[in-house]
């Protein structure tokens, strides 16, 4: 009973001792921050970057960028909805909002790709200055018809 509890003890130990890194998933709408497993906000993953002044910068210009990209995009959307929504109810539409609303929208993507690489960029910089680990414990579970073996492997 003890060895399995030293056992356990030790695997936890090196799961919260080993430093995580950071990863971006874009999805339909919006960007997943993610350490490891846990799903970071924007103001948590600015917490883990503060450390890594160069890191903190890239993530702080991307942050400006993609609130302007959001703001143009908006704005566009709203005015390109606006005409559309007029002609639909009967009114007469007045097209030229529409031309603006699409020029906004086209204006945006460059903010939200720019954005997009300054993340990635800091991301980057910061996962580059974590320590490799090379006692790192994974343990495996192999399963035959004559026996069950529990493996760990030091890597």
């Amino acid at each position: 009973m003890k060895s399995v509890i030293t056992l356990l003890l030790l695997l936890l130990s090196s799961l919260c001792i080993a430093q995580k890194k950071l990863t971006l998933y874009k999805t339909f709408g919006s960007v997943v921050y993610e350490m490891d497993t846990l799903t970071l906000s924007s103001q948590q993953v600015m917490m883990v970057l503060k450390p890594n002044e160069k890191a903190f910068g890239e993530f702080k210009a991307a942050r400006k960028k993609s609130l302007i990209g959001s703001i143009l995009g908006f704005s566009g959307g709203i005015l390109v909805a606006l005409p559309l929504v007029t002609a639909i109810a009967g009114g007469q539409p007045e097209w030229v909002y529409a031309g603006i609303g699409a020029g906004l929208l086209l204006t945006a993507f460059p903010f939200q790709a720019s954005s997009r690489s300054h993340t990635l960029n800091a991301f980057d910089i910061y996962n580059s200055g974590l320590e490799k680990r090379t006692s790192r414990i994974q343990p495996a579970l192999y399963l035959s018809p004559t026996a069950v073996i529990f493996v760990f492997r030091f890597r």
